[in-house]
């Protein structure tokens, strides 16, 4: 691990203000840009540590909050510890923003997000890559979709939902997306069960994506945050791994970029236990 700086940040928006956390290797040098997307709880000293990690290994990361409409991080008070099931009322504050974030504000926002990373002095030129954790797994699959040029690797981690029938369900929109994809799955969670898992990935083989999703089993949805009831150490220790994995190989500095083809497998669905 290398010495990091963290500090907070502005992203001017077409609606606003955005602000952001950003941090990057403290060696005076340009380093691959990553975009974190948050989970439902927002912007909070857990993400921000959690972005620590990857600027860490040698990247540029942005942490931006995505409820910057109704203020600062935290826009909600949220305890050191959140346990869903002790406090039901976290989720009805931010479920309403969650359902906010339309493709068309999340269009405006990511291109904010994309453009503040390309103008920065810290990053260095060349795609980025973004992962995204619960609802931010969705959103990262359309910001890659969105803008495939300026992505050249998306993960999520618990996300959901993936599969929907409204016309812009993730799933529908992948054959824009040009990066390599790795997706990791809880294998306690109601928002990707079995069959919604089945019909992402058949909808990522079918347009002949480079991608690998896993089944993180005996996991909980959220299974990647340490200050929630969901965290699960063991595996949020392989979700590091194979996020940084994927961003070695893919991003300017990394490792060379993966060849042409279908998922890691061989079956062409993707799916490991």
């Amino acid at each position: 691990m290398i010495a990091i700086q963290g500090m907070p940040v502005d992203v001017r928006t077409a609606d606003g203000v955005a602000d952001a956390y950003l941090a990057y290797p403290d060696d005076g040098a340009p380093h691959p840009g990553v975009l974190v997307i948050q989970d439902g709880f927002g912007v909070r000293p857990g993400l921000r540590s959690l972005a620590d990690r990857i600027a860490a290994h040698g990247y540029t990361v942005l942490l931006p909050n995505a409820y910057y409409r109704h203020g600062r991080a935290p826009v909600i008070e949220l305890p050191d510890f959140i346990d869903p099931a002790q406090r039901p009322e976290i989720f009805q504050q931010v479920i309403p923003m969650i359902r906010e974030l339309t493709p068309e504000l999340l269009r405006s926002d990511a291109a904010a997000y994309l453009e503040w990373l390309a103008a920065a002095p810290q990053v260095a030129a060349g795609k980025v890559g973004v992962t995204g954790y619960c609802m931010g797994a969705r959103l990262a699959v359309l910001v890659a979709a969105l803008f495939p040029g300026r992505v050249g690797a998306v993960a999520g981690f618990h996300g959901g939902p993936l599969v929907t029938d409204t016309p812009d369900s993730p799933h529908r929109t992948v054959g824009n997306i040009t990066g390599e994809l790795y997706f990791a799955h809880a294998g306690e969670d109601d928002h990707m069960t079995p069959d919604h898992i089945a019909r992402f990935d058949e909808a990522l083989a079918t347009a002949g994506l480079r991608y690998r999703t896993e089944v993180y089993e005996g996991a909980e949805h959220g299974f990647t945050q340490a200050d929630t009831s969901a965290y699960d150490p063991e595996a949020a220790e392989r979700h590091y791994r194979e996020l940084l994995a994927l961003f070695d190989r893919t991003l300017p500095a990394g490792g060379s970029p993966s060849v042409s083809g279908n998922s890691v497998g061989g079956d062409g669905s993707g799916v490991a236990g």
